[in-house]
């Protein structure tokens, strides 16, 4: 064996921060729900939906989170919001954010049932937990 003792600590400390920060990133996505396995990566730009590389870099950045800044995406049926929203969300659980996806008409009927069985301050405590 060629590796020295402080070598091999070295490399077997490594091994376990990379595993511990993997199994974080899978709880982080398991949490989030995502409806599709989308990454920022996969996008592709030649396609005619109109996204502006530039645009999509800057949001992938994540400045905007750490701003605290929120985000709606816009557009008719079929150009890819969902997807879209599902990976800036991938995007943001590898960065350590904690994610929770939900579409509009889930939300409501979440905090309508929490409001009536007076479960609504929890709820949204749950809610102002999740980074995005």
């Amino acid at each position: 064996n060629d590796l020295s003792f402080d070598e091999r600590l070295g490399l077997m400390v490594d091994r376990e921060l990379t595993e511990r920060e993997d199994a974080r990133m899978t709880t982080r996505l398991k949490a989030a729900r995502l409806r599709h396995n989308a990454c920022l990566e996969d996008i592709d730009y030649r396609s005619p939906r109109g996204l502006d590389k530039a645009l999509i870099l800057q949001l992938g950045s994540g400045q905007w989170l750490r701003d605290g800044l929120n985000l709606i995406i816009g557009g008719p049926t079929g150009v890819g919001k969902t997807w879209l929203a599902c990976a800036l969300a991938h995007k943001a659980c590898r960065d350590g954010y904690s994610v929770r996806y939900l579409r509009l008409p889930r939300l409501m009927e979440e905090l309508g049932l929490a409001h009536g069985d007076g479960r609504f301050a929890k709820l949204m405590a749950g809610y102002a937990k999740t980074d995005l």
